[in-house]
This record gives structure tokens, sequence and C-alpha cells, in this order.
């Protein structure tokens, strides 16, 4: 007797244009569904009456009412088989869809797509799949560069591109105007803060004397109904203020500066003169107090990390010719304990190849969008340059931010692995801690380590190796029966033909969805030392490009 299969239908329209029509977009791939399922009635499979649709929601996420449902009855074991009109209906992701595949199967549930007849319960359905998905992201990724090359050439042009706006002023009443017009309530704010620090020179002086006269960031509504903003300023916004040429009538995009279509709040002069006082203010020497400035400066990694037994690293220092080293010890160095594995780190060297990493880190966070929770393109030019920002106070060597950001890390024998402080980079960058994504708090980056004796001097990034020719001949391989398989070739034919056996095909197959990223960094001969055909070809390899980057330590 064949076995009933219980089969929902899922929807879904990424904009509302023409939903309240009698028959929609949604209404026609529901139809088409339906009348696929009835194709396949001999099979056992019959309709469920429950509908799923989502109109006016990008498949960039995964957060969709009618597909939270459909997940929903999906876990709770009603349904067998989800049909769909076409893949990028259920998701444009990969990392979403990898997500969505691993619950089907935890519940023993298919996935069909009408218009490209294939699903995942068999392999080859999977590879085909993986294969389409690959180009809808490579699609996507080139959709956000054309958007990021409009941007720029809007900014040119001196036009404000969206995102809240900054204290001082609203965004025009005008949706059609991209321009700034100024909010006199907040102006105020702006002059006495570009004036004090003026007279003031000082930004912990001018953060003080806000704070007395009850100076207060921009407060801003979303949509959503969240409220950002409206409290005291901080030293790190004021900075932001004062460093901001809008306030002069200009628009900044990346490192350059275009006249701006607003008006300005603060006249050139002030400006010259306050850029001019946090220039010579950057570059004076602080003095030595004997508060926390001293201990930040000497050792801002201080209590933060453990080697691979799980000993922590200690400050310490030796004096040579007069000169005062500075070093993180093992703590069983200075203890009595084990001496045969600790470490004695250059203080200065380890400090610089944390701050490296972590740089490196959120410029690559940035660059794939994978800094937000929910990137916010209008408002990724504006969080791009604030990123700049900390990037470059990181790779000035400012100690209170490596101390602020850095919670904990380990050094383990090939790893350095960081831990970032989710509520201050949300500060930093002025957001809310919701707004900043949970995967960026965490790095894992290669290193190497030169010893002699137990001192060791540490170098961030990976080894160049040189082309490795059986890595390439492999990756070639891969692509060449990936697309034997793409056109139809059953994999036990490729198998008999190459003399092998269908898992030597398979585990080969699936380096040719390799990130091109990572693709081009084999053929450059760019790849980690450690990196091997052997390795690849036995590792767990994830769908989504950014996670393999990750995963191999080779960015994009």
């Amino acid at each position: 007797m064949t076995r009933k299969i219980r089969c929902a239908i899922y929807t879904r329209k990424s904009t509302e244009d023409g939903l309240d029509q009698e028959f929609n977009s949604l209404d026609a791939q529901h139809e088409a569904c339906a009348a696929y399922i009835a194709s396949q009635r001999g099979e056992g499979w019959s309709m469920l009456p429950a509908r799923y649709d989502d109109g006016g929601v990008s498949g960039g996420t995964l957060e969709r009412p009618a597909l939270t449902q459909l997940m929903e009855d999906v876990d709770a074991g009603r349904i067998d088989m989800i049909v769909v009109y076409k893949i990028d209906r259920l998701t444009r992701s990969l990392s979403d869809f990898a997500k969505l595949v691993d619950r089907f199967e935890a519940a023993g549930c298919s996935f069909v797509s009408v218009t490209q007849a294939f699903n995942t319960s068999s392999s080859m359905g999977r590879l085909t799949l993986n294969m389409l998905l690959s180009f809808a992201q490579f699609e996507r990724e080139v959709t956000a560069e054309r958007i990021r090359d409009k941007i720029a050439a809007s900014k040119k042009r001196g036009l404000w591109m969206g995102g809240v706006p900054p204290l001082g002023y609203n965004a025009h009443p005008d949706p059609n105007t991209r321009s700034l017009v100024i909010n006199e309530g907040e102006r105020g704010t702006v002059e006495t803060l570009y004036d004090l620090y003026d007279e003031l020179g000082c930004l912990r002086a001018v953060e003080q004397e806000a704070d007395r006269r009850g100076l207060r960031s921009k407060r801003h509504v979303f949509s959503t109904g969240r409220v950002q903003g409206g409290g005291s300023l901080s030293r790190g916004q004021i900075h932001h203020i004062l460093c901001n040429p809008i306030y002069v009538g200009r628009i900044r995009h990346k490192d350059k500066v275009f006249d701006g279509q607003h008006a300005a709040i603060i006249v050139d002069e002030l400006w010259d003169r306050v850029q001019a006082k946090l220039q010579d203010a950057s570059v004076r020497p602080r003095s030595r107090s004997k508060a926390q400035g001293s201990a930040t400066r000497s050792a801002p990694l201080t209590g933060k990390f453990r080697d691979q037994t799980g000993d922590r690293l200690t400050p310490s220092h030796a004096s040579k010719g007069g000169r005062r080293i500075r070093y993180y010890v093992s703590n069983r160095l200075l203890s009595g304990g084990d001496k045969a594995n600790g470490w004695r780190l250059p203080a200065q060297q380890f400090e610089n190849s944390v701050a490296t990493t972590v740089a490196k880190h959120l410029e690559d966070a940035m660059r794939r969008h994978t800094l937000l929770a929910a990137p916010d393109l209008e408002a990724a030019d504006e969080t791009s340059r604030k990123v700049d920002d900390l990037v470059q106070r990181f790779r000035s060597g400012d100690a209170q931010l490596l101390k602020t950001l850095v919670t904990e890390g380990q050094l383990g024998k090939d790893r350095l692995k960081i831990q970032l402080d989710r509520d201050e980079i949300a500060a930093l960058l002025e957001m809310a801690p919701e707004d900043i994504s949970e995967a960026i708090l965490s790095i894992e980056a290669p290193f190497t380590m030169r010893r002699r004796g137990v001192e060791a001097r540490i170098v961030t990034g990976e080894i160049l190796s040189g082309p490795d020719r059986t890595l390439i001949r492999g990756l070639a391989k891969g692509h060449k029966w990936a697309a034997d398989l793409q056109k139809g070739m059953p994999i036990s034919q490729i198998a008999r033909r190459e003399k092998v056996t269908e898992a030597y095909i398979r585990t080969r197959a699936q380096l040719a969805f390799l990130a091109p990223s990572i693709q081009t960094a084999i053929f450059d001969g760019k790849q980690p030392a450690n990196l091997t055909l052997e390795k690849l070809v036995r590792m767990q390899i994830p769908l989504d490009w950014t996670e393999q980057e990750r995963l191999l330590g080779i960015g994009a």
C-alpha cells in the first residue's frame, strides 16, 4: 500500500505590489504547486488544507510569519513534503537553506521545487540545489555591489543616502529629496559642543561640561517603535560629532569628502580650529597618571588571555640596557610550576597581533555585510565609516580600546581565539546591542610562533605555502565531476569511468562549491600551509561562503 505523503505549499512575494488583486502572485504559485501535487497522487501525495503565504517579505531572512508557522508544523511532524514554485521562494541564502534542510531532515520532511524538477531526498537533488543557491547568493552579492556603487555616486553629488540623521539635522520632509534640513531644536547642542572644544581643547572636559548643561544625544524612534538615543553624550559620541564634516555642509564617503546639498551648522573657521586641536591632541603624549591610565597602557590585556593549558597569561617585565621590556607570561612560569610548555610573549608584539586581528575581523565583517544582525544597506555607508574609524584606532595602538572591546581570549598551538564585548561595540558604533550580529563576537585566527627557549615571537596570519599541485588537481577534478553531475550523468557511471568509488567522487565534487575567494587562494598558492587535499575532503564544509572562509582562515 502506498504511504500517504502530506504536502504543504509555501508561497512568497518580496513586495506587496499586486497583492490586493483578486488573483495575485501568491495564488498563481499556490495553483501551480497544487497541480503538481495532484499529478503525484498515484505516489500517495495529498495536499494539506492550510496555506502558508508570505506577502511583502524578503527571502533574505527567515523571520517570516508563514514560514515560522510552516517550520513549527514540520517540527511537530504534521508535514512530510514541502512544495514551492521555485527554490528562492523558500530562501535566497545558502546559510539559511542549510539550517532549513537540517530541520527538514530531523523531522523526516523533504522539499520539492515545482519548476526545478528535483527534491532534497536524493543526493543528486541536493547537489543541484547547492549549485542553484550558489548562483542565487552570487546574484545577491552582485546586487549589493551595485547598490554600493549607486550610493558612492550619490554621495559624490552631495546627496544624503538615508539612515539615522545626525544630531542637528532631520531628513528632508519630501521623501524624494535626498538631503537634510537643520533641526533648530538640536542645532544649539552641536554649536555648543564645538564652542566648548574650541575653548577647552579636551574631550573629557567637554563631556563633563555637556553633562552638567544637560546636553543629550539625538533621540530617534524607528518604525518598529524601538527608541535609540536621548541620553548623555559620551566622549566617543562627542568626538564623532566634532569630526563629522556634515556640519560644515559636506558629505563623507569612505576617505573622500564632497560638497553636500544641505546647509551647514558650523562655519569653516571654527571647524578648522577644532580639527587642528583634535589633531594636536591625538599626537600629544599623555601624562603617566597613577590611576587606570598607566595600568591600561602598561598591560591592556591583563587577565584576558589563557594559554593552551588554561593557565592565565600574566603581565611581567624585565630590564635590559636601561630599557623596560614587557611580557605576557604563563602564570606557572612565575609561580614555579611546570615550565616545559609555558609561554613568554613580547607584550607589545602580542598586543599588536590582537589589535590587527580584531581590526581585520571588523573590516571583513563590514565588507561581507555580517556585522549587523539585520543589514541595512541604506545606512551601510555611515556604518562603514564608523567601523573604519574603529579600525584606525586599533591600528594606531589605542590601548584603552583594546582593553574595552576584548573580553577574553585563548592562545592555542596554532590558533588565536578572541571574544569581543557586544555592548561596547554597539556603544562605539552608536547602535543598540541587539543590532550587532552574534556571529562577529567570536574570532578565531591562525598564527605561528617562532620559539627560542620559552620566549616566542607571534606572527599572525598564515604562512604562504605556494601552489599545491595536488590540491589544484583535486579542485580541477571536482569542477569536472560537478559539471558531469549537472549534465545528468549518474555518479556510478562517473566512478566507473574514473575507476574510483562513488564516495571518492562525492568528496571531490563538493570542492567545486567552495567560495571563490578560497578557490582563488588555492590557485594563487595563498592557502594556509596546513591545508591539504586530504584534510579538505575530510572536512564538513558548510554551504555558506562566509562560514567556509572563517573555517579555513581565508578571507575574501
